[in-house]
């Protein structure tokens, strides 16, 4: 029997939802700063996430739309439609069924942490306070569910 070297290779693309401008600046910093390869995109509220992951943008270029993600960070609290109804909506879909799903939230309530595990949500991560915490977050939630090896 013989070795064989699996390598895994960081997937093209990390959806975010997150619609403040000034989280959307840090996090793409943090993800410069940690040379992440994969390609970071934003959306802004629940409506464009949900356009973007089911192809229709409603005649809008969405950038980061042409293909599915390897990741996403999903805001609980966006505008037009909320992270909780996004997640149940994704999780209702077959084929998002393997899509890990990191909820990204400002959000601490015991109550949320419940919902999100009950509805299918991966990972459930209380957004940082300090650039260097989310650094270290960022590091931590990419490395868990998009492992590479060299």
């Amino acid at each position: 029997m013989g070795f064989q070297n699996k390598r895994r290779v960081m997937p093209s693309t990390i959806l975010m939802a997150e619609d403040d401008p000034d989280d959307r600046f840090l996090i793409r910093r943090a993800f410069d700063a940690l040379g992440i390869s994969a390609a970071l995109h934003f959306v802004g509220d629940g409506e464009e996430l949900m356009n973007c992951l089911g192809g229709n943008s409603d005649g809008k270029d969405l950038e980061g739309c042409s293909s599915p993600p390897a990741l996403l960070f999903l805001d609980l609290n966006m505008p037009k439609k909320d992270g909780r109804e996004v997640l149940m909506a994704i999780r209702s879909d077959p084929s998002f069924r393997d899509l890990p799903i990191i909820i990204w939230t400002t959000s601490n309530h015991a109550a949320d942490k419940v919902f999100c595990k009950k509805n299918g949500a991966s990972s459930y991560v209380t957004k940082p306070h300090s650039y260097k915490e989310l650094v270290k977050e960022i590091r931590k939630v990419v490395g868990q569910w998009l492992p590479q090896s060299d």
